[in-house]
């Protein structure tokens, strides 16, 4: 192995730890469990649609990764609770936590009820909040751990109907805030990555308006939207040894939309 690749390896590689990751069926959450796996990483990718997963999974294995998939509801507590015990069972307990399963209802806000406000704090507020009392303390005591969760522009901005999901997603990175001053002193690191648009399924409805997704284009200082795949490489710093210094932190990964 050369100089660079050892220092690289050193720096980066993953090798040894275990991840789970909600989400990690489709979109970003597919990326970033790819992008664990790849760079050493045990990973168990946590979400509904049994195919999909199985398809993620199964692209992973055939590269030569280590990689399981769990099929859960974070919709519930129970489900969340389900979930969490199938995928520690799989490599063991997690050293790296991914929060990227999301539900993305916006109806405008006269119109949002009850219902979707409890849907959507379900999954994407309280569902990490309880798989962080799961592992975090776990994490904690074994003296290394990575908390990563996904926002959005909308806990920083309102715009198209941000609605409950604005406020799940800025209440998800302050949730990253209190687990920073929970559990870094003892090595565990909770940031978010906060994308920009990007075209997921989750964004299939805006997806579908190729005006509205040229004006996003057009908001961002690298002149495109974003692509999962972008995520990657930032998943992997805050994942591995080489951001031990960095957490509490929303680092946006959106081609300079939130700065433009």
């Amino acid at each position: 192995m050369s100089s660079s690749h050892a220092y690289l390896s050193d720096l980066f590689s993953l090798d040894g730890r275990v991840a789970v990751v909600t989400g990690g069926s489709s979109g970003i959450g597919r990326a970033i469990a790819g992008a664990l796996a790849r760079a050493g990483a045990r990973v168990v990718a946590v979400a509904r649609r049994e195919e999909e997963l199985a398809a993620a999974v199964g692209e992973l294995t055939a590269d030569g990764c280590r990689a399981a998939w769990v099929s859960g509801d974070l919709g519930t507590r129970e489900g969340v609770r389900a979930a969490a015990e199938e995928a520690a069972a799989v490599f063991g307990e997690p050293d790296i936590l991914v929060n990227s399963a999301g539900i993305n209802l916006r109806p405008p806000l006269a119109e949002l009820g009850e219902e979707v406000w409890d849907t959507t704090m379900a999954v994407n507020l309280e569902a990490p909040f309880l798989l962080g009392q799961r592992f975090g303390p776990g994490m904690a005591e074994r003296g290394f751990g990575r908390i990563i969760h996904i926002t959005s522009q909308q806990a920083h901005r309102a715009f198209v109907h941000s609605g409950a999901y604005g406020v799940s997603k800025g209440a998800l990175e302050s949730l990253a805030r209190s687990q920073a001053e929970a559990w870094s002193p003892y090595g565990v690191t909770c940031n978010t990555l906060v994308p920009g648009f990007v075209m997921t399924p989750l964004n299939e409805r805006l997806s579908a308006d190729p005006e509205r997704v040229a004006a996003l284009a057009a908001r961002t200082m690298t002149g495109r939207n974003g692509l999962a795949e972008d995520f990657a490489g930032a998943a992997v710093f805050l994942a591995s040894g080489a951001s031990a210094y960095v957490t509490g932190q929303s680092l946006h990964v959106d081609g300079g939309f939130s700065v433009h």
